[in-house]
């Protein structure tokens, strides 16, 4: 049986589950009928859905009777990879954004203090000022495309992305405070020839090698990349994907990506609150895509290298600040999705011991 709350405990106090469930008692319920704390766990632990670096998770997630705090975990384990925790910050911005439509589903929303605290800097941002509303039909749409989007790295069809699609995809983002810009064909052959470069600068470091060493090797732990996520073989691409340092299993096919659309995700700002909304934008963006049939495989290489980075600026023309490269089209149907990535048990990322029952 559950733990259930003690008598006389204060509105909001409960325990976690089994499954990342949290039993709580509250007078303030949603929409849907139930308790703030029980959205609020629950909205952390959908959040786990949510695409990372690596798959390394790096979100905390502590739970008050009030109130949703986020917090980045700094794996030394992507130091290399990730010097200045630009690539964390994405992830933990696409967790935060996956949080926010999970509340927005269940009935309330939410103001989000972004850095809230300068002397606790991985305090990232702070869900506060929850509302009741009515629950909101698309957000419950998004929230079913959270439990089925994958990371499809193999080409794409020969079928063309819709127009349409790809205008609803750059809505979403510019929404988050971020603009995406698609690339032309001149453009494209540029970007290929700056993933090159990236790639050939990751090559020979040592350390970052044995970063992807260590993430796709992590069978059996709730994170890293699995081999039936990786490629068999380097699929054929215009713009080089990137080379994980061994093969996985999963089957490629003789297609190519000369339907893909390729994007910049970019912004006014390179600061770590901007790359937080970058983490958001990407979020929205892959979530409207799953909903509209839409393969995103992000590119993240290009900015990894300092150098590369400023030179995607210059595809910019320099009206923003790069913050990653997306790849968009439509999955080849000759080939099922690859399986889905790994993830940690709720309990292992959701804190609720501020909501939570200290009797057995």
């Amino acid at each position: 049986m559950e733990r259930q709350p003690r008598p006389g405990a204060p509105p909001g106090w409960g325990t976690m589950g089994r499954n990342g469930k949290v039993v709580t008692m509250s007078h303030e319920t949603s929409a849907t009928g139930r308790p703030l704390t029980t959205a609020l766990a629950e909205a952390a632990a959908t959040a786990g859905h949510a695409p990372s670096v690596h798959n390394s998770q790096p979100w905390r997630w502590r739970v008050l009777p009030d109130a949703l705090e986020l917090r980045v975990v700094r794996d030394p384990r992507l130091t290399a990879t990730d010097p200045e925790g630009r690539l964390l910050a994405y992830s933990c911005g696409a967790a935060l954004h996956h949080a926010r439509v999970a509340l927005t589903a269940e009935g309330w929303t939410a103001v989000v203090e972004r850095m809230p605290d300068p002397a606790e800097k991985d305090l990232l941002a702070r869900l506060t000022g929850m509302a009741r509303t009515e629950a909101d039909p698309e957000a419950m749409r998004l929230v079913q495309c959270m439990q089925v989007r994958h990371t499809d790295r193999r080409p794409v069809s020969d079928e063309p992305v819709p127009t349409a699609a790809l205008g609803e995809i750059a809505s979403v983002v510019a929404a988050e405070g971020c603009q995406l810009q698609f690339l032309d064909r001149d453009n494209v052959l540029e970007l290929a020839a700056v993933a090159s470069r990236a790639a050939s600068v990751e090559a020979e470091d040592s350390q970052l090698r044995e970063e992807l060493e260590y993430w796709t090797s992590r069978s059996g732990t709730g994170t890293g990349l699995p081999p039936e996520v990786l490629p068999a073989e380097a699929p054929q691409t215009t713009v080089p994907a990137r080379d994980f340092g061994r093969p996985g299993t999963l089957p490629v096919g003789p297609g190519h990506d000369r339907a893909a659309v390729y994007g910049v995700l970019y912004g006014d700002e390179d600061e770590p609150d901007s790359w937080l909304r970058a983490g958001e934008a990407l979020s929205a963006a892959w979530l409207t895509a799953t909903r509209l049939g839409v393969s995103v495989v992000p590119l993240s290489g290009v900015v990894e290298v300092a150098g590369t980075r400023q030179t995607l600026r210059g595809l910019l023309a320099g009206l923003g600040y790069p913050y990653l490269v997306i790849r968009l089209g439509l999955a080849d149907p000759a080939h099922a999705g690859p399986p889905h990535t790994p993830r940690l048990e709720a309990a292992q990322v959701v804190d609720t011991s501020a909501v939570r029952s200290t009797d057995a």
